[in-house]
């Protein structure tokens, strides 16, 4: 910006400085006709020119002077002029060539022509760039060459299966003749799989940064316009330019959003759709053949994909990549920690063990996380407590440290997290408890965190049934000091978790012995991977609907019982617990060890004796785990103390 001021200021200096010396010439003077018919007859003018109607001369003293003939026939002037000693010359017109007429004339449609010109360039994308106005029905794919894909598979960690079968993309790229010799083909397309942040979109970029070949890539909302035929235009277009670049991959982003079931809908954008995905369907695997193409595709909704774009000969492969389990969360966090200082105390085993369900994008955000703590401390290396910091803030929110609480509202969050954890930790098949704090986190005026111990991917009755009962310890606590008159609303996100787990038993697990193992619940969307899509009852009759009600509620009964029973026996650890938070606001596995053992609990690690916890207080070296149970984990994890909404 200051370059072009500057550049801006020079030229009108410049042009000040022409102006100036073109203003400095003298310019004759003007006189009227009468005058100068004065000057001849006293015979003060020396020469004159006549160009048509103006008159310039010089004066005999040195002035020159300039005058206009008026339009009427004089012919006594050129006589006075000889009279009077005047010399007289002429000035011969100007001829202009035929082309030179011919240039001035057509000049104004040359300039309407050229400004025509480039407004259509700008308008179909030219000058530059893509993606003009009238440039819809072109590809929105950018293609990145082998020099500018950097991502080998040595940045890829966590998914050992699905890199071992997208390798063999790359050796068909280096060597296509390995395969065709023994008459065998490459897939032509691999639909990728998974989760959001499992690493997809990275694990196809290192396919085509170890093959060594260009990279198309695009997302499939790009395709779909208020057009029609814009999509299917934009297919043939991204093809073309992958026919140019072969051996190349083009990489389809959230292909759900183009490849959808065709026959699901109505109206013209639906069309549009189908259209689309019919030419995608086309190009994949038509008449003409696509050497040397290889589509890779990644979505999170497989089930409402088109059968037509799954069968071989289109998307003959799918790769599953799935969130990573201990030994692949280590690795992430590796790959991640290599340019981070770390501490020596910093073990990455032991982090991924208290990460359960973090994916690939998870653990890079704690890395990052876990550098900005040790940025904000002044910090040279990033030390184990700056980890557990972050895996906090990540797992069960940002610290609310300027948000104020009144004794009486700390002490009954205090007893609503000291239900939680100690029925918790009495209750069979309980994941371990974490962590208890009473600091603010996020939504939440309180949390108690759960950690599985090893990995799981399934739950028994007795573990879903055990959760029930953790998930109302907290309100049991609040009954049991403040009556029932005083129990708050922050227990309405317990309830409504507590409440789905016993549906889910009743109506689609068959853990129900009066109903049996029978599926009630209509899925309404479950196609999101990582999300469950909320069920109704469909087809049910009214008899059966009242049974699973009064299902529903003898299980909830049964654990709220258990709790309150729980608490009972132990009401001496539910106030000590409760008096550690109020004292150390945030008590761990060793704390929690000593309360139930029934002896006062130890100071935590670099407790400053003013309320507040040092980072080292938080203590995971022997209590990690990993599970990911899809929905019927949602019992486990972080409970909210009493909020609002949490």
């Amino acid at each position: 910006m200051a370059k072009n001021l500057i550049l801006w200021l020079i030229i009108a200096a410049v042009l000040v400085t022409v102006m100036n010396n073109f203003s400095s010439t003298k310019e004759p003077d003007t006189l009227n006709y009468s005058q100068f018919l004065d000057l001849v007859e006293n015979r003060q003018v020396e020469r004159v020119t006549v160009d048509g109607y103006i008159i310039t001369g010089r004066e005999r003293s040195g002035e020159s002077f300039k005058t206009v003939r008026p339009a009427i026939q004089d012919n006594g002037l050129i006589g006075d002029l000889l009279d009077n000693d005047v010399i007289i010359e002429g000035k011969q017109p100007e001829q202009q060539s035929i082309w030179t007429q011919l240039l001035i004339a057509s000049f104004p449609i040359l300039i309407i022509i050229a400004i025509f010109m480039f407004f259509m360039r700008q308008m179909q994308g030219g000058g530059g760039g893509r993606g003009g106005p009238m440039s819809f029905g072109k590809s929105k794919a950018r293609m990145l060459t082998e020099d500018q894909v950097k991502t080998t598979f040595a940045d890829v960690a966590g998914c050992d299966e699905a890199k071992e079968d997208v390798q063999e993309l790359v050796e068909f790229l280096r060597d296509p003749g390995k395969f065709q010799r023994l008459g065998g083909h490459i897939p032509r397309g691999v639909l990728m799989v998974g989760q959001p942040g499992t690493g997809k979109t990275l694990l196809a970029k290192a396919v085509a940064g170890e093959a060594k070949v260009p990279f198309f890539t695009i997302s499939g909302s790009d395709f779909v316009e208020m057009f029609v035929g814009v999509g299917a235009s934009r297919v043939r277009d991204m093809f073309e330019q992958a026919k140019k670049h072969a051996p190349c991959i083009i990489f389809i982003d959230e292909i759900d959003a183009v490849g959808r079931h065709r026959g699901s809908g109505m109206g013209g954008g639906h069309d549009e759709r189908e259209q689309t995905l019919n030419q995608l369907l086309v190009e994949m695997d038509g008449f003409e053949p696509n050497d040397g193409i290889i589509v890779i595709a990644a979505t999170n909704r497989p089930d409402v994909l088109d059968p037509a774009l799954l069968r071989p000969g289109r998307f003959d492969r799918q790769v599953v990549v799935g969130l990573p389990d201990i030994r692949g969360r280590e690795q992430i966090l590796k790959v991640h920690m290599r340019k981070v200082p770390l501490g020596d105390d910093v073990k990455p085993s032991l982090i991924a063990r208290g990460t359960p369900g973090f994916s690939g994008a998870d653990l890079a955000n704690l890395v990052n996380e876990a550098s900005l703590f040790a940025a904000r401390a002044n910090k040279r290396l990033v030390e184990m407590g700056e980890f557990e910091m972050a895996k906090d803030k990540i797992m069960m929110g940002a610290e609310r440290k300027s948000m104020v609480m009144s004794e009486k509202e700390k002490l009954n969050t205090a007893y609503h997290e000291s239900g939680h954890a100690i029925v918790g930790r009495l209750v069979p098949e309980h994941d371990p408890v974490y962590k208890v704090t009473i600091i603010p986190r996020g939504r939440a005026l309180g949390v108690t965190m759960f950690l599985p111990e090893e990995d799981r991917y399934s739950l028994s009755k007795r573990a879903l049934t055990s959760q029930i009962c953790s998930l109302f310890g907290g309100r049991i606590a609040e009954e049991m000091t403040l009556g029932f008159d005083g129990v708050t609303t922050g227990a309405s996100n317990d309830i409504m978790r507590a409440t789905q787990l016993a549906k889910n038993m009743v109506t689609k697990w068959g853990l129900s012995e009066k109903l049996g193992p029978l599926q009630y619940a209509e899925e309404e969307d479950q196609g999101y991977l990582g999300r469950s899509g909320g069920g109704g009852l469909s087809g049910v009759s009214g008899e059966t609907a009242k049974q699973i009600d009064e299902e529903v509620r003898r299980i909830i009964d049964e654990c709220y019982g258990t709790a309150r029973r729980l608490l009972d026996e132990n009401r001496d650890k539910l106030d000590m617990m409760a008096e550690a938070l109020m004292k150390y606001e945030t008590i761990d596995t060793q704390q929690i060890d000593d309360i139930m053992a029934g002896r006062a609990p130890r100071e935590p690690k670099d407790w400053q004796g003013d309320g507040k916890s040092g980072p080292g207080a938080i203590v995971t070296s022997d209590e990690g785990g990993d599970s990911k149970l899809d929905e019927a984990s949602k019992g486990a994890g972080p409970i909210g103390g009493p909020a609002g909404e949490h």
